[in-house]
């Protein structure tokens, strides 16, 4: 029984797992399934957690995204930060998240559950995985989540990323055996559709070669990529307290929500009104209207500018993007400029584009209030609409697609990721600034835990501006 542990808390603390999704069906006829199905939703709750509650929150406070003004978050703006503030975070990547995938993997093949079971708890490790050593660095990997390791090994964080890929394929591989599908109700994310699942592996194989600038690799990966809104990896949630949005509870519930809120550069890229903090910033033209994206964002209160709670991004019961559609379209799009030239980026922009000019992953939005019309070479050419400054064509297209990529990412672990890889192209980086100092945050700290407990930890320990060696 102590393996399930950890996943019985998670249930109790974070969310009611009866009340999670409807018609959660642990058959009492079927314990062998029943087993594997508690236990694979109680990692995918885990692989929630971590990818967007704090570390999500911490990272974009990072990217430039978020302000801390009070307590603990004003710290982490001004870069005060030290190894113990990264102690729980640290577990719900390795516990929470991973080492309960880890244990939804056995017990689907102790159970004899089929191959689209394993593939799934296969996909969970990576995500989580490719995760921490995108946050962190070199990390445990082979010896991870072995509770008989007491230290496990460090191991380099361009071979994390490749073994990664290894395990992304076996999933795929897997996966598309197309039998043994957990029972109803227990894969909170795609109800056991295996070819949702495939199109999310190949997402996350894409991004994790973007993490490392193999952007070839990134385009073929998402060429089968996420095809759909609907095919996308949402997080759930819904009305009750225990089960709400985790940036609803934060930004609506608990006694922190003055602590954050959103920065005046990311609020300018968006706000079309003049209340604009930066007007120069807004990113609207004659063919982009970002109202509706503003108000499906941001709402102002007494704090400031805040998530919005109401209707949108943090509303109680708004799902919490993981791996998405719109994510998949802008690696397309990305990666279709640097190995295939101007052309492919600009139409898989525009395919972009045009998913966000129909509403795109916009909850309750007005549609009089967004408008993504398709780009032309000529807007990017020296002079052109998204060309004032007459830099190169391809240049001006790369800007606007990281920045489009920035927004897109708001409040998420991508947007961290993003602005470290792509630093030193001062050209078309999203030109965000350091909020203290003279240096950006380059990772999270390797927890205080970790280091009192695993003599493995790397010696000389990184600090917080040092960069990983995927952004070396």
């Amino acid at each position: 029984m102590k393996r399930y542990i950890s996943i019985v808390i998670i249930c109790m603390l974070l969310f009611s797992c009866s009340n999670l999704v409807d018609d959660l069906n642990n058959d009492p006829n079927n314990l062998t399934k029943s087993g594997y199905g508690t236990v694979l939703t109680g990692a995918e709750v885990g692989n929630l957690l971590f990818q967007s509650g704090e570390s999500a929150r911490r990272a974009a406070i990072f990217a430039g995204q978020y302000k801390g003004i009070d307590r603990q978050h004003e710290g982490f703006y001004q870069y005060s930060v030290t190894t113990s503030d990264f102690d729980a975070l640290w577990n719900d990547a390795f516990v929470n998240a991973f080492r309960n995938a880890l244990i939804a993997e056995e017990t689907a093949l102790n159970d004899e559950i089929g191959p689209i079971a394993q593939g799934i708890a296969l996909v969970l490790q990576a995500h989580s995985m490719g995760s921490i050593t995108a946050l962190y660095g070199d990390i445990p990997f082979d010896e991870a989540g072995n509770v008989a390791i007491a230290d496990p090994a460090f191991e380099g964080q361009l071979s994390v990323y490749g073994k990664i890929q290894n395990t992304l394929d076996t999933a795929i591989s897997l996966l598309n055996q197309g039998t043994g599908r957990p029972s109803a109700g227990s894969d909170i994310y795609f109800d056991g559709d295996a070819n949702a699942w495939v199109e999310t592996a190949y997402t996350l194989k894409a991004r994790f070669y973007m993490h490392t600038k193999n952007y070839q690799d990134a385009w073929n990966a998402a060429l089968n990529g996420i095809s759909s809104l609907e095919n996308s990896m949402y997080g759930p949630h819904g009305t009750a307290m225990e089960n709400s949005n985790l940036n609803y509870q934060f930004f609506a519930v608990e006694v922190r929500q003055a602590d954050v809120v959103v920065s005046d550069f990311m609020a300018s890229l968006v706000n079309p009104e003049t209340s604009n903090p930066i007007p120069s910033n807004y990113r609207g033209n004659a063919k982009t209207d970002e109202t509706g994206r503003y108000n499906f964002l941001f709402t102002t209160n007494s704090t400031g500018i805040q998530p919005n709670t109401t209707t949108g991004f943090a509303a109680q019961d708004a799902p919490a993007p993981l791996v998405t559609y719109e994510e998949n379209l802008l690696i397309l799009a990305e990666a279709g400029l640097r190995s295939n030239g101007f052309d492919e980026g600009l139409s898989r922009l525009n395919d972009y584009r045009s998913f966000m000019d129909n509403g795109g992953y916009l909850r309750n939005v007005d549609p009089s209030q967004v408008t993504y019309e398709p780009y032309v070479a000529a807007d990017f050419e020296s002079g052109g609409m998204e060309n004032t400054n007459g830099i190169s064509t391809e240049n001006a297209l790369l800007r606007e697609i990281l920045e489009e990529r920035y927004v897109t990412f708001f409040g998420l672990l991508e947007s961290f990721n993003d602005t470290r890889r792509t630093e030193r192209e001062t050209t078309v980086r999203v030109p965000i600034v350091p909020n203290a100092g003279n240096d950006l945050p380059q990772r999270f700290l390797y927890p205080q835990s970790e280091i009192d407990r695993n003599s493995n930890v790397p010696s000389p320990i990184p600090n917080f501006f040092e960069e990983t060696p995927v952004n070396q």
